[in-house]
C-alpha cells in the first residue's frame, strides 16, 4: 500500500486534543494506518493575523487513491468542526497531503507534491523529524530547504 506524508495543523479550540483525535480518526479510515508522527511544533499563522498553530507531520499508509484520501481528510476536518471559510483562516483541524508515494498530480482540488511545502518552515520542520531527505520540489531535501529558510523561534518552535 502507498505511503503518504501528511501535515496536520490546528489553531482553534483545544489544539493538542484536536491533533490527537485526528490521529485516532486517521487510523479508523479503512485501509489506513499512521506509521509515525513528528513532534508538535508551535508555529505562526501564514496570511491574515490569526492564532498560532500546532503542527505535526505524519507518515501514513493508505489503500485509498489520492483523491479518495483527500475526500476522507475533508470529512475528518468537518468532523473536527471546520467550516468552509476564507483561505488561511483559523481552523480546529487542517490536514494536507504533502506527498503520496512520490506521485505527481495536478487537479483543481489536489496538487502533489504539495506546491507550497518547499517554502514553508512550519511544514518542513515537522517533516524533517520523519523524512529529512524528502524532496518536495524535486531538487533540495526538506532538511536543506529548512536550513535555507532559517526560521526564528517566533516562526517555528518545537513543543514538548
Amino acid at each position: 500500500m502507498p505511503e503518504c506524508l501528511l501535515l496536520l495543523g490546528a489553531n482553534l479550540g483545544r489544539r493538542r486534543e484536536n491533533l490527537r483525535r485526528a490521529l485516532r480518526w486517521l487510523d479508523r479510515i479503512p485501509g489506513g494506518k499512521v506509521l509515525a508522527r513528528s513532534r508538535l511544533y508551535d508555529t505562526a499563522a501564514v496570511g491574515p493575523k490569526a492564532p498560532r498553530y500546532l503542527n505535526m507531520a505524519v507518515r501514513y499508509r493508505t489503500a485509498l487513491s489520492p483523491m479518495g484520501l483527500l475526500v476522507e481528510l475533508k470529512r475528518l476536518e468537518a468532523r473536527a468542526g471546520r467550516k468552509p471559510g476564507r483561505r488561511w483562516g483559523p481552523r480546529p483541524l487542517d490536514v494536507d497531503i504533502l506527498d503520496y508515494a512520490g506521485r505527481r498530480l495536478r487537479t483543481p482540488w489536489l496538487c502533489l507534491p504539495h506546491p507550497d511545502a518547499a517554502g514553508r518552515a512550519f511544514v518542513l520542520a515537522p517533516v524533517c523529524d520523519l523524512a529529512p531527505d524528502w524532496k518536495p520540489a524535486g531538487r533540495a531535501t526538506a532538511a536543506a530547504l529548512l536550513r535555507r529558510l532559517r526560521p526564528t523561534p517566533e516562526e517555528v518552535r518545537p513543543r514538548p
